[in-house]
């Protein structure tokens, strides 16, 4: 049974939408149970796994701007989860450290959707993820978003309205 353009578009609109739906839900998890946001998260396993770094290295690392960075770390040292201290070779320059109640955190906090996705991207021979790629490309495209800035980083809302961190 062959299906109209209309059926067709339907589908991907449905999809699109299910992908919405999944981040938003992971997201309002990630704040009710852990009190964190999708990117102070990603921050904070960052900065576990780089200890000592700085906000511009974070934000290199990450694919954030530096303001963006800014704000989060701001937020996360309001709330105890990271430390600030300058470097003792350069006193110029301040390093990010995650606090023991972050790592605590983190530890039991699920793992963010992009952690599944990259771990299953993955696993997909090389053309499945062209395929993939060029089609959300296109998809991005047809919705004129091919020109936004954007993050590896799935959350709702993110990263253009920074003070929802």
């Amino acid at each position: 049974m062959e299906r109209s353009s209309d059926e067709l578009c339907d589908e991907v609109l449905v999809s699109l939408r299910r992908l919405i739906r999944a981040v938003d839900l992971h997201s309002r998890r990630l704040a009710s149970e852990y009190g964190l946001t999708g990117p102070q998260a990603l921050l904070l396993k960052a900065i576990i796994s780089n200890q000592g770094l700085s906000a511009g290295e974070l934000a290199r690392t990450l694919s954030l701007s530096q303001a963006t960075i800014t704000d989060i770390l701001k937020r996360l040292e309001q709330r105890g989860l990271v430390r600030r201290e300058r470097a003792d070779t350069d006193r110029r320059k301040v390093l990010v450290f995650a606090t023991e109640s972050a790592q605590v955190i983190i530890a039991s906090a699920p793992p963010l959707l992009q952690d599944k996705f990259v771990e299953r991207f993955g696993g997909l021979r090389d053309w499945e993820q062209m395929m993939l790629l060029s089609s959300l490309k296109r998809v991005a495209e047809l919705m004129d978003a091919d020109d936004l800035d954007a993050a590896p980083l799935l959350a709702p809302g993110q990263p253009a309205d920074p003070p929802s961190y």
